[in-house]
């Protein structure tokens, strides 16, 4: 059976190991809950709350090798990474976070495992 929410069953997975695998720091990795469907009236409460278009799903806030944090862009194997999304990541690369965009778990824990060796916390 197809799964009709792939990126979010690849984040709840990513989550789900960080948890696992780094449980005390559990609370660094949060989601930026930014895309969804949402009505008009809820979409202009959201904008009034600070939602940004592009923003990444998933922050880690652990500086680690010279950067404040971590910026990760889910998207299933067939997902694309918007405009709004690109620039997100270059603006916030260029004030020093690291930036990455992952569609797998291998990929994901590839790049947390790396960029947490970095972390002195």
């Amino acid at each position: 059976m197809k799964s009709s929410h792939p990126e979010s069953n690849l984040q709840q997975a990513c989550v789900k190991w960080f948890n696992l695998q780094y449980h005390s720091r559990a609370e660094f990795l949060f989601c930026i809950p930014n895309g969804g469907y949402r009505s008009r009236i809820e979409a202009k409460i959201m904008s009034g709350e600070g939602v940004r278009a592009g923003v990444s799903d998933l922050f880690l806030a652990l500086p680690s090798n010279g950067c404040h944090g971590l910026f990760i862009e889910m998207k299933s194997q067939t997902g694309r990474v918007s405009h709004h999304q690109k620039e997100f990541l270059a603006r916030q690369a260029k004030a020093g976070y690291q930036c990455e965009v992952c569609n797998s778990l291998e990929n994901f824990i590839k790049i947390v495992t790396e960029y947490m060796k970095g972390v002195k916390l």
